[in-house]
């Protein structure tokens, strides 16, 4: 779906919000060979993991905690889950507030995503309270999207902006992967390549037609969604009674290449001089910067591959986090760009436009 609109859209840099425990890499390995000792082929298994890139992430509890390495069974992780994610993305949303000047009664919708954990009412109810927002605020609640869900938030800010023009709209992500997904009862490949990539936090961006704030930003001028036609095995969840279990299929790290005709159809001729790419992993950003035409780790992609490195994938919230790396780092004003985020089945989610100031 296109998502032409003469309403300009400016994203205020997002404000990320990181849990204080930080685990390495090699921590995680060692927890994997302590669980998992008689797994076939070990050390090629985690070598795998390892390729990931990922030095370190942040968890909301400790490795050891029994919503996390330990054995928790699925209603007591689905409790951690959304009650870490709640208190990270209200901090990120009063951030978020502060960084755009703006009071929360200015907000006149907000757009929310979370995946990781099954609770009712979910964040954008229990954020109207948290942040003293209006009640008469438009809420535009996700809870399936995974990791598109910054992309996709932005995407639904500038169609809400669209529609009412004028509006403040505030976005946030916030995901608890760890007690989530980390689960010891899972130990194909994938599973262990996804202990090691992702990460908790959460991430909040304020979207308007005219800037509150001082300083860059990136203005959205199209979008663009789109779902890989039966694809919904590629990247599903599952619930057991141990927990939510993340699972793949071979086809799913073609997946973007399988989007990419439909993207350059969106795309047209436009050249692009930066991207902000969700952080999905290693294959997924070579693929992006090859299908886009850009340089990789060393270029236009190089917040992408920081934030990967320093967080792991932080599910919705990555690509924000590449997107506050990039204001940090900004292009040249004018200068045009994407935002592009993928998740499951497989689903892509854009925004193209221009770099301000």
């Amino acid at each position: 779906m296109w998502g032409r609109s003469s309403v300009p859209a400016h994203i205020a840099p997002p404000c990320v919000v990181l849990p204080g425990n930080v685990v390495t890499t090699d921590e995680i390995c060692a927890d994997i060979r302590r669980a998992h000792p008689e797994l076939p082929r070990l050390e090629a298994v985690l070598r795998v993991a390892r390729a990931t890139t990922v030095r370190t992430r942040h968890f909301t509890r400790p490795l050891g905690a029994p919503t996390v390495a330990g054995k928790a069974l699925v209603e007591e992780r689905n409790r951690a889950a959304y009650e870490d994610a709640l208190d990270l993305a209200a901090e990120a949303g009063r951030r978020a507030l502060a960084r755009a000047r703006l009071r929360p009664g200015d907000i006149d919708a907000i757009v929310t995503s979370h995946t990781t954990s099954w609770t009712v009412p979910s964040l954008d109810v229990h954020l109207v309270t948290e942040l003293g927002l209006r009640p008469d605020v438009r809420r535009h609640p996700m809870g399936t999207v995974g990791c598109a869900g910054g992309a996709q938030g932005l995407v639904r800010a500038h169609l809400d902006i669209a529609a009412h023009p004028g509006a403040n709209v505030l976005v946030v992500t916030s995901e608890c992967l760890s007690a989530a997904t980390y689960n010891h009862e899972d130990t194909s490949l994938e599973s262990m390549v996804y202990k090691v990539l992702f990460g908790d936090g959460a991430a909040a961006a304020v979207v308007c037609e005219r800037p509150t704030w001082d300083g860059p930003g990136f203005v959205v001028e199209d979008t663009f969604e789109y779902v890989l036609p039966d694809s919904a095995d590629r990247y599903r969840g599952r619930l057991s009674g141990a927990g939510l279990h993340f699972d793949s299929t071979r086809a799913a790290t073609a997946a973007f290449n399988d989007c990419l005709p439909a993207l350059r159809e969106w795309l047209g001729d436009d050249a692009l001089d930066f991207a902000v790419v969700h952080p999905g992993g290693p294959r997924i950003l070579d693929d992006t910067a090859a299908g886009l035409g850009l340089d990789g780790a060393g270029g236009a992609l190089r917040h992408a591959w920081e934030s990967l490195a320093a967080n792991g994938n932080l599910g919705g919230s990555a690509v924000l986090d590449v997107l506050f790396r990039t204001s940090v780092q900004p292009p040249a004003v004018g200068a045009a760009g994407l935002i592009i985020a993928f998740g499951p089945g497989f689903v892509l989610t854009a925004a193209r436009g221009h770099w301000s100031n």
